[in-house]
């Protein structure tokens, strides 16, 4: 028998096993201070999981799934608070998600955690089948949504998410914006009724609200700023760079009203009819493919509803994303604060309006 070949060797600077093995501690991709590779106050939109402790103190109801991340997405406070109410599946999203259909079935609300992606397109047909047509409350926290996993690619992005989602009838979908928001996003659920799909983002999420806020209503949007010149509806991860962007073009006399769209299923369309009314443009933003998403839900809105507007939608392009660090795709995308007021600019220049 002829010995083996020896198996192909990578090009000089082309080994990537030990970085991806975690045995290369030069190139590492993990931070050496934290356990598992997030530390702990690293991620400070993380919050469920403390969140969800203190409201099961005084309603037993609650109960907390995962599939294997616990530490990932911090559900693990709530397993050291409550560790009888709280179930780690292992990699098992499906399972999960019918798992807490039936824990909602006697009674329970359960909130059942892991990445977007898995969640979203993994486990769609659970959702709709198992939580949306009976109208169980289970509530899917869907975090790392985006293309905010960054380096782990397709496989572990999710920006299709949205789209999916918000056509499953029954089913609630919300966007948090930051971790107070996300607190009030979890305060009302407990009274919400049928399933919902709370999308999260990385966990480093800079602050939009300075406390939970109190005037939070599922299906109400939020208007954070006026304007007539542009109105910006965005969600999620993208209500703070639209903010900044809407600072900078008020810099240079462009009044930007911005509306936190945290909920896409259903859908304020009584603020996205009056934007498109009082504003003399609409641009829509967020981290979701540019089909199907946010901005394709607001120009249905407006279809329907017969208002002719200067309309732009800024997302990703209906693309498989680049690799690299959250905060370059970002700004790869325009995505980020610049991005978005060039984008903003230009939707202006397009018709005249000086910027």
């Amino acid at each position: 028998m002829p010995p083996r070949p020896a198996p192909p060797q990578a090009a000089p600077g082309q080994d990537l096993s030990g970085l991806f093995r975690g045995t290369d501690e030069a190139r590492a991709l993990k931070d050496p201070k934290s356990g598992k590779g997030i530390a702990r106050t690293s991620v400070p939109a993380f919050v469920a999981g403390a969140e969800l402790a203190d409201l099961a103190d005084t309603d037993d109801r609650i109960v907390v799934l995962t599939a294997d991340l616990a530490h990932a997405n911090r559900t693990i406070d709530f397993g050291i608070r409550h560790p009888d109410r709280f179930f780690n599946v292992g990699v098992a999203e499906q399972n999960m998600i019918s798992i807490a259909a039936g824990l909602a079935s006697a009674g329970l609300i359960p909130y059942a955690a892991t990445f977007a992606a898995y969640a979203a397109l993994l486990a769609c047909e659970q959702i709709r089948t198992d939580c949306a047509y009976p109208g169980m409350p289970v509530r899917i926290l869907a975090h790392h949504s985006g293309m905010s996993l960054g380096f782990y690619g397709t496989s572990h992005h999710s920006l299709e998410d949205l789209g999916i989602m918000r056509t499953i009838a029954g089913l609630t979908v919300v966007c948090a914006a930051d971790a107070n928001q996300l607190r009030a996003i979890l305060r009302a659920s407990l009274s919400h009724p049928g399933p919902m799909y709370i999308r999260m983002g990385r966990g480093r999420d800079p602050q939009v609200y300075a406390e939970p806020p109190a005037a939070f209503q599922i299906g109400r949007a939020t208007r954070l700023r006026e304007g007539t010149d542009l109105a910006i509806i965005t969600t999620g991860s993208e209500v703070h760079p639209s903010l900044a962007a809407a600072e900078r073009l008020a810099a240079t006399g462009i009044g930007v009203r911005v509306i936190d769209m945290h909920t896409i299923h259903p859908l304020d369309t009584g603020e996205i009819v009056a934007a498109a009314r009082e504003a003399d443009a609409v641009l829509t933003v967020e981290e979701h493919n540019v089909t199907g998403g946010l901005g394709s839900a607001v120009a249905e809105t407006l279809a329907d509803a017969g208002v002719a507007a200067r309309f732009q939608r800024l997302g990703v392009p209906n693309v498989h994303v680049v690799l690299g660090p959250p905060a370059a795709l970002y700004a790869h995308y325009q995505l980020d604060a610049a991005g978005i007021e060039s984008a903003a600019r230009q939707l202006l220049a397009g018709y005249g309006r000086p910027t």
